[in-house]
């Protein structure tokens, strides 16, 4: 039986985080007086007025007990926006007047960023935002941090949604569920392996990407675009930032490869990380409970990876087991 958080409860998360966001500011000496939530889905953000910052709580989560891994990962998000703002890249760093570095308390971990002012009547292009990923992707290439390898595809997640879904029959069908299993078997060695996967795509390499389609997280800011929500930025293809958008996207982002001297997408690629990203889509059915208004956005792609080729066209002999 799938058990859904009701509305009250929801409420009581998002009052919760608010509060950690608050308590955690003062303490690292800011003046919150008139906190104002922006954002509420799978992280609350909330502007901790009067002073000029943002925090962002995670709190729809796979593992939302496990604030240590969490916390890597902000880490990496923090670290790369930072030095990408020191190479000129237009992108929301961190904020300065904190220190920069995860915080946690009561039972969440957030990180702060500077308030920007949104400019409420642009409409986004993100067309025109694929485009300007390459000009992105060509930034990202020099970062010397390290990065896990496709972590944004988070495969323990994956594997452990798929053993689960069968407690959540409301949430997918048993035919639909079987073809994702059926699927895993044949890209889960790719996507665990960097050395697999190498020897699948060879000449496709891997650099830093964003991680989690950046044509829809360009910031609209009353002084221009900036890049943002490097929550899931990882070492991976550049396809990676491109799945599931269409070619419409990815002629769009070709574009921006040829003018900016970096290679195009490549098909075959672009046709795994398709269909992974299709898989983390069924997996995140499994958060469902704990956001029930998801499933009004996940069943249209749900339904849309039927049409799609079985596993990105690739075949189990194809493969390699690193």
């Amino acid at each position: 039986m799938t058990t859904f958080l009701t509305p009250q409860q929801l409420a009581d998360r998002t009052s919760a985080a608010v509060g950690a966001a608050v308590a955690a500011g003062r303490e690292l000496g800011l003046t919150v007086t008139d906190p104002t939530v922006l954002h509420d889905v799978f992280s609350v953000v909330v502007h901790l007025a009067p002073s000029p910052v943002v925090a962002r709580i995670p709190t729809v989560l796979p593992h939302p007990e496990d604030l240590v891994a969490l916390a890597r990962r902000q880490q990496d998000e923090l670290d790369v926006t930072r030095w990408l703002a020191g190479q000129g890249v237009p992108v929301i760093a961190p904020s300065p007047l904190v220190p920069q570095k995860p915080v946690q308390r009561d039972g969440f971990s957030m990180t702060f960023w500077p308030f920007v002012q949104e400019d409420r009547d642009r409409k986004p292009d993100y067309v025109a935002n694929a485009e300007s990923v390459a000009d992105l992707h060509a930034a990202m290439r020099a970062y010397p941090g390290p990065l896990e390898f496709l972590s944004a595809a988070d495969p323990q997640f994956i594997a452990e949604s798929l053993a689960r879904l069968d407690r959540h029959r409301a949430l997918i069908g048993t035919a639909e569920l079987d073809r994702a299993r059926r699927e895993w078997q044949i890209l889960e060695p790719l996507v665990r392996s960097r050395a697999a996967f190498e020897a699948r795509f060879p000449g496709v390499g891997l650099q830093p990407v964003h991680g989690d389609s950046p044509p829809a997280n360009i910031f609209s800011g009353v002084d221009g675009d900036l890049y943002a929500d490097f929550e899931l930025v990882t070492l991976g293809p550049v396809e990676w930032d491109l799945a599931a958008l269409g070619s419409e996207h990815e002629s769009a982002y070709n574009r921006g490869a040829r003018r900016n001297g970096t290679r195009p997408l490549d098909e075959e690629a672009l046709g795994f990380v398709n269909a992974l990203g299709m898989l983390r889509v069924v997996a995140t059915l499994t958060l469902v409970p704990q956001l029930p208004e998801l499933m009004e956005y996940l069943r249209p792609a749900v339904d849309q990876w039927q049409t799609m080729p079985f596993a990105g066209g690739l075949r189990i002999d194809e493969t390699f087991d690193g």
